[in-house]
């Protein structure tokens, strides 16, 4: 068993917590700002208050801060294939994420999701989002990312776990950003406004999107995994994959199309998250 320097990788915790601390300041600073430029602008966008929903344009940027500072301390520690592997896969993904939903988002509302969320607020809301959005997402980012974090200080060389992550974590890769491409393209022909996109990888499951960012952390596990101790960090994308099929992902887009016309009918015929050949009637 190889080696893992214990010690290091404590004393990375808390600058991998400052660079998420840091990742909301800056966030939590966009949103009000987006909210002053819209009074200014005279335009409404949730009452001319702060777009809290930015943080989800922060969200993958946010893994690769953490990957960044992990990479960094752990240059004396870790396999230097690993951690090269594992900073790369964590930008790309991180970086194209936030990208996508920062274009998706230029120039709109308030999300409807942060809308709901914040509409029971008492008193300042900007202060009820930092307990209820901020504060909660950036520990689920500290803890998801614990993957990336002990993989980055295993010392163990690179094996065909790795490889198979790096599959699993390409295939992933490929659902998403194809999944949310056709989406995109899709939203953009005003004939298709209200109706249900089920073509391309839509045929095979109602959600490529969150599969396909399933299978990226699932990856990355596997390539964490093959050094001791990154099995033990199953928990994290484990709490992603729950979170996205249980708690913030699946279930609430579902429940925003279930009005549609010819929705349960896809329902009926489509995957509701594995990718599979559609049921027939």
């Amino acid at each position: 068993m190889s080696p893992f320097a214990l010690e290091a990788f404590v004393a990375s915790l808390p600058w991998a917590a400052l660079g998420v601390v840091l990742v909301l300041a800056v966030t939590y600073a966009v949103a009000i700002g987006a909210g002053a430029a819209s009074t200014v602008a005279g335009s409404i966008v949730a009452g001319g208050q702060a777009r809290h929903s930015v943080m989800d344009v922060a969200w993958g940027p946010g893994f690769v801060v953490i990957a960044l500072i992990s990479y960094v301390l752990s240059a004396a520690e870790g396999d230097s294939g690993r951690r090269v592997l594992l900073l790369v896969l964590t930008a790309i993904w991180g970086i194209r994420l936030g990208t996508h939903i920062g274009r998706r988002a230029r120039g709109g509302h308030e999300d409807p999701r942060y809308v709901a969320l914040l509409k029971g607020a008492r008193g300042s809301r900007n202060a009820y989002a930092l307990r209820r959005v901020y504060l909660p997402q950036g520990l689920v980012m500290f803890f998801v990312s614990l993957t990336i974090q002990v993989g980055m200080f295993a010392a163990g060389p690179l094996g065909p776990l790795a490889v198979a992550g790096s599959a699993v974590w390409l295939t992933g890769f490929i659902f998403e950003s194809v999944g949310d491409r056709q989406l995109e393209q899709f939203k953009k022909d005003p004939a298709r406004r209200g109706t249900v996109l089920n073509t391309g990888l839509w045929r095979y499951t109602r959600h490529p999107n969150y599969f396909g960012d399933a299978a990226v952390w699932a990856g990355l596990f596997l390539i964490a995994a093959e050094s001791w101790p990154g099995v033990l960090t199953v928990l994290s994308p484990a709490l992603m994959i729950w979170t996205l099929t249980a708690k913030t992902g699946k279930p609430l887009t579902e429940q925003a199309m279930s009005g549609r016309p010819g929705y349960r009918a896809y329902v009926q015929s489509t995957s509701g998250f594995i990718p599979w050949p559609p049921r027939r009637h």
